[in-house]
């Protein structure tokens, strides 16, 4: 997929390593690709997404970038950046208020310049995408032409971030001498599952992709990545036929919902990055580690020699709360 155009952010490829110490205590051997090295402002798995979408908007004539998430999103932060490196304007839409406090990503949004508009919980599910027109039909008014990216940039183009990101998975097996037979990673909009998922199935890799869902749940990721898999191909031009059934979601590790941090959760990080040298997030990927670990105990991945762990990122997304459970 390589005649797809994107522009370079991310520093790329980002290593695989082993996790020799949680390896040898649950007798599996895991991995972890590291792309919350993609870079720093630019960190984590979104600024994949953003290679091809940006293009597109760039392609477009567009100067301003408009987007949505959390409060403390990773992706509207690396929005933010990458139109600061760009030259562009950016546009968050939060759900949150001015009376969040003023850390993490939310801080970086502003440090970096992005015009900020909040939103509440029930506007951000039910309108966030007329909000965004909305504020591209004023921008229009203003001399402005801006190209909108939706919730994670997990879309068709957005997604292709990922394909590419399988590709290189498949060149390091190579490099490392070292089949992946299983490649888990934390699911929140979708889009990285289903770029790694399309790719594995294009190049007839026998890998299975499994997704820790860390908000909804699995019947809803599951008919979100088919949509996704649809759009992919509307950029490659091949659609692959696959049924709800195929995609593996492992479901059950949400807790108390999205952002929302558990003791356990929190208790895992801790002894994860005392046991390895390796700190996850509270929001995405020490839920979806958690969830691992917990699956693999359980004996769900009895039939796997090799498994890979994506960390995609979220450093910042740590808040006071998630602090205090340490």
């Amino acid at each position: 997929m390589d005649f797809i155009k994107s522009i370079s952010l991310a520093n790329l490829p980002t290593k695989i390593e082993k996790l020799e110490q949680l390896s040898k205590e649950l007798n599996h051997d895991i991995y972890i690709k590291r792309d919350d090295q993609t870079g720093l402002e630019l960190s984590g798995n979104k600024i994949r997404k953003l290679e091809f979408a940006v293009k597109e908007a760039l392609d477009k004539g567009c100067d301003y970038l408009i987007t949505c998430g959390g409060i403390q999103s990773n992706h509207c932060r690396a929005t933010a950046a990458v139109a600061a490196k760009l030259g562009l304007g950016a546009y968050l839409v939060l759900r949150g208020s001015e009376d969040n406090e003023l850390e993490g990503n939310y801080f970086f949004d502003k440090l970096l310049g992005a015009k900020i508009r909040f939103v509440t919980a029930e506007e951000y599910s039910n309108s966030r995408m007329e909000i965004m027109e909305e504020i591209k039909n004023k921008l229009e008014k203003e001399g402005h032409k801006a190209y909108i990216i939706p919730e994670g940039a997990s879309n068709g183009i957005g997604s292709l971030g990922y394909c590419k990101a399988m590709e290189e998975i498949l060149r390091q097996e190579e490099e490392l001498g070292v089949k992946f037979d299983a490649i888990a990673v934390a699911v929140g909009s979708g889009g990285t599952y289903a770029g790694l998922y399309y790719a594995n199935h294009m190049n007839k890799n026998d890998s299975v992709i499994y997704g820790i869902n860390v908000c909804n749940d699995a019947d809803y990721f599951k008919g979100r990545v088919l949509e996704l898999l649809k759009e992919i191909s509307t950029y490659t031009g091949e659609e692959i036929h696959v049924n709800k059934e195929d995609i593996d979601i492992v479901d059950g590790y949400v807790g108390k919902g999205y952002a929302l941090s558990r003791q356990e959760e929190i208790d895992f990080i801790h002894k994860l990055a005392k046991q390895e040298g390796i700190i996850l997030d509270p929001v995405y990927t020490g839920k979806a580690m958690y969830g691992l670990v917990e699956e693999i105990k359980k004996g769900r991945f009895n039939r796997h020699k090799n498994i890979l762990f994506i960390h995609t990122g979220g450093i910042f997304g740590w808040n006071s709360f998630a602090r205090s459970l340490l």
